[in-house]
C-alpha cells in the first residue's frame, strides 16, 4: 500500500499540470494621489494611522524539489491595531485564520483554526516616514514560534525529539497539524514547527486603507506525518515579489469584532482570493 501511495502521489506532483502564478501583481497596490487633507506632518499622520483595522495577507511559496514546482498561497485574516505607546507608533497583529490555495489541482491542504489562534498576538514598534509625498510605514520582523517554545531570536531547532515540541493546536498531535488530501482518495497529515518572521512594507492612502506587501523570512520544520510518503523535509521558500504578497488593512470600527464578523463583511472590505 505504501509503494502504491508513493507511486501515486510522485504521479500527482510531477506529472500533473501545475497552474502558474497568477499575473504580478495580484491587486492594484499603486499610490493614491494624496489631497488636500492628506496628512503633512507625522504626528497628523500618527493620528490618522491609529485605530483599529481589518487585516488581509497572502504570501507566496514555491518548492522546486518536484519536477514540478508546487506553489503555494497562504491566505491569512484576522485584526490589526495601531497605538500610540510614548513617542512610539506601535502595530499589534492579531491572526484569526489561515488557508492554502495550491497550483496542483488533486491536492488540497488545509490548516486548522485553532491553530492560527495559536499564534501569539505580535507587538512591534513601526517606522514611519514621508517618501514622495506619502507616509510609508516599516514593521520590522519580530520572530514568534509556533509548535515550539524557547527562544524565537534563535534558528528553528531541526530535531523531531526536541523537548521543547507542544502541541499548539490541541488535536494530541506534535506541533500544528497541516491536512493534506490527494485526489480525494488519500488522506494525510503532516506535523510542523514555525518560526514565523515576518516584516509589513505599507503606505497610508488617502482613503485611510494601508496597502503594502509582506516580506517573509520565515523558518518551518516537519516533525513528522502520518504516512511514510509525507515524512520528508519541507522546502518550500518565500517568492519575493512584492506583488504576489499584498497586505491590505481596512479600517473597521467595533461592530466588527470576530472572526465569523469580519468573513461575513470580506467581500465588502477586501478584493477576491487569488485563483490560480
Amino acid at each position: 500500500m505504501r509503494l502504491f501511495l508513493l507511486g501515486f502521489f510522485a504521479l500527482l506532483t510531477s506529472c500533473s499540470q501545475p497552474l502558474p502564478w497568477p499575473v504580478s501583481p495580484l491587486y492594484n497596490l499603486s499610490d493614491g494621489v494624496p489631497g488636500v487633507d492628506y496628512p503633512q506632518t507625522r504626528q497628523e499622520a500618527i493620528e490618522a494611522i491609529v485605530g483599529r483595522y481589518g487585516h488581509y495577507d497572502i504570501v507566496a511559496y514555491e518548492d522546486a524539489s518536484t519536477r514540478t514546482p508546487m506553489r503555494t498561497f497562504i491566505v491569512s485574516y484576522g485584526f490589526t491595531e495601531f497605538f500610540v505607546e510614548g513617542d512610539s507608533l506601535m502595530q499589534l497583529d492579531d491572526f484569526l485564520s489561515a488557508s492554502y490555495l495550491l497550483n496542483q489541482p488533486s491536492v488540497e491542504t488545509s490548516f486548522d483554526t485553532a491553530a492560527v489562534e495559536a499564534i501569539e498576538p505580535r507587538v512591534q514598534e513601526v517606522q514611519l516616514e514621508m517618501v514622495d509625498g506619502l507616509w510609508r510605514l516599516y514593521r520590522p520582523e519580530s520572530p514568534v514560534l509556533l509548535g515550539i517554545v524557547g527562544d524565537p531570536d534563535l534558528p528553528l531547532s531541526q530535531n523531531p525529539q526536541d523537548p521543547n515540541i507542544i502541541d499548539a493546536d490541541g488535536d494530541g498531535k506534535p506541533g500544528v497539524t497541516v491536512n493534506i488530501t490527494i485526489a480525494r482518495f488519500v488522506k494525510g497529515e503532516i506535523y510542523i514547527t514555525r518560526r514565523e518572521i515576518y516584516r509589513n512594507h505599507l503606505t497610508l492612502q488617502p482613503d485611510g486603507r494601508l496597502t503594502g506587501w509582506v516580506e517573509d523570512l520565515s523558518e518551518q520544520f516537519v516533525i513528522d506525518a502520518n504516512l511514510g510518503i509525507l515524512r520528508q523535509p519541507s522546502n518550500n521558500t518565500p517568492v519575493p515579489d512584492p506583488g504576489l504578497n499584498p497586505l491590505i488593512l481596512i479600517p473597521i470600527d467595533n461592530s466588527i469584532d470576530t472572526l465569523e464578523e469580519l468573513q461575513s463583511r470580506r467581500d465588502e472590505l477586501f478584493p477576491p482570493e487569488p485563483r490560480f
